[in-house]
């Protein structure tokens, strides 16, 4: 009977997602063949029509998942070599319809090099988990937080922050979640304190991937339109990245420890932590270790003392990782190249926008200039922040900083009041990963909510708390570092 249950309802989600990719596609269609003038953009072309129906498309797609995020974005790059590029179908090419893309392009936008930096968190995040390393220094570096329970939560929170800048937030909060298994036998069944420490490690992965360019999505896409040679050439490195954020992060995990406390103090005062896992001896172990300093330190070195930049250094762990057996074939299938995919196909929404000239004629016919700059940054920052909750905080990224990329070039000088276009785009960043009140909202949250130690109240009550906190925060940083044009 269970299984009859299970079965049917499976049936019936199978169904609704049928029927709202078939909606998806005839409002896509709809706004494909519109007249060009319904749109009210000036001289709008067939092609940059059809980009604006592709958008669409990918709204609907990432907002109602009824295909999976990154089947959209692989979609997104498909329709648009088939219809708006110089190689499309002959039934989309004639006289007079616009600018057609370079499909070189539009598949060279899972190539970009922040794509191979993003490559590099991954392959880094692998070679420490099979070298033990991760397990390591997690063993060593919560010794010096004692046996106090509520040092003990403070230590998980800032060396699971700590980790998800170099490592995939997800990786992160599942390795953290392993070692809490002997913690938790030593508190009691009843008492707050293992839903404290629960809930702290998806709080501190989902801040701690701020700290650092690698350490979400959404900061390598607000990283892209900020230093686009093409576009804002704003040439932020690894290092102005973390001279900000990094700070924002610790401050921000503090806070969090405080507030975790407040909701779910610890009925035991101690906690004898121990921490197993098996930690790889050898010749492997030390190329790792002094793999990760060099990249490390030459991300953080600027450019002008290295000469390299930090997309070009995100090929070196890579490179020797192959070359010495560190990294396997079979190792890079753990990849999770649907997050990669989704990205791309963002980027490759930005590019349709740019080079069919969409992005020129929007801010000719819409009057961005007359709109306020706090608006702009506060209505971005809450629409994401919504967003984000429900949907991938990379889709809500891949969506909105391509547009807002395109309002602030319309802005102009304008948004200088404010710390100008960086502002906003950082501010998207942000946004996205402040959002984890739901299971839903992250993947760390998923993962802490599947241990069944915590429920969904426990994590809306601290996850909204933490967020709201650390989204305002976020923002008065950002406008405060603006003003100081620390950013250029």
């Amino acid at each position: 009977m269970a299984e009859e249950k299970s079965n049917a309802l499976s049936s019936h989600v199978e169904m609704k997602k049928v029927w709202e990719l078939l909606a998806i596609l005839v409002v896509t269609a709809i706004v494909w063949n519109l007249p060009t003038g319904s749109f009210g953009i000036d001289g709008l072309t067939v092609v940059q029509q059809r980009i604006i129906a592709i958008f669409v498309f990918a709204t609907l797609s990432w907002l109602t998942e009824c295909i999976p995020a990154w089947a959209t974005s692989l979609s997104i790059m498909t329709i648009m070599c088939v219809t708006v590029s110089k190689n499309a179908f002959g039934i989309f090419k004639s006289d007079g319809i616009g600018d057609l893309l370079d499909s070189k392009e539009i598949m060279a936008s899972f190539a970009d090099p922040i794509i191979m930096l993003f490559l590099a968190g991954f392959v880094l995040a692998i070679a420490a988990s099979k070298s033990g390393l991760d397990t390591l220094l997690a063993r060593n570096l919560i010794k010096p937080f004692g046996q106090k329970s509520e040092n003990v939560l403070l230590g998980f929170l800032l060396i699971t922050g700590l980790f998800s800048m170099f490592i995939s937030n997800t990786a992160t909060a599942a390795l953290m979640l392993t070692f809490l298994a002997p913690v938790f036998a030593a508190l009691p069944a009843n008492g707050k304190g293992r839903i404290a420490l629960t809930m702290s490690i998806p709080v501190a992965a989902n801040l701690g991937g701020m700290g650092t360019p690698i350490g979400t999505p959404p900061n390598l896409i607000a990283l892209k339109y900020l230093n686009d040679p093409e576009g804002l050439n704003m040439n932020i490195d690894f290092i102005h990245w973390m001279a900000f954020m990094f700070p924002l992060v610790i401050i921000l995990l503090l806070l969090s420890w405080r507030l975790i406390l407040h909701f779910f103090p610890f009925t035991q005062k101690t906690i004898h932590l121990k921490i197993d896992g098996e930690v790889h001896r050898g010749w492997r172990m030390w190329v790792v270790i002094i793999t990760f300093i060099i990249t490390i330190l030459l991300w953080v070195i600027p450019k002008s003392v290295t000469g390299i930049d930090t997309n070009t250094v995100s090929m070196i762990p890579m490179g020797i990782f192959a070359i010495t057996g560190v990294i396997t074939a079979k190792d890079l299938q753990e990849i999770n190249w649907s997050v990669i995919w989704m990205v791309a196909g963002g980027f490759a929404i930005g590019l349709g926008m740019n080079g069919s000239g969409l992005a020129d004629a929007a801010i000719e016919s819409i009057p961005f200039g007359e709109w306020s700059p706090i608006v702009i940054l506060a209505i971005s920052g809450l629409i994401c922040y919504f967003l984000s909750n429900f949907i991938s905080n990379t889709a809500t990224a891949a969506l909105l900083v391509p547009i807002l990329a395109v309002v602030c070039r319309g802005m102009g000088d304008k948004l200088g009041s404010i710390g100008g276009t960086s502002t906003i785009l950082i501010g998207i960043a942000i946004a996205a990963s402040t959002a984890m009140c739901l299971p839903i909202s992250t993947p760390p949250n998923a993962i802490a909510y599947s241990t069944g130690l915590v429920k969904q109240n426990d994590m809306l009550k601290a996850g909204l708390t933490c967020g709201i906190i650390s989204l305002v925060l976020g923002y008065i940083l950002l406008y405060f570092i603006g003003q100081l044009h620390f950013l250029g």
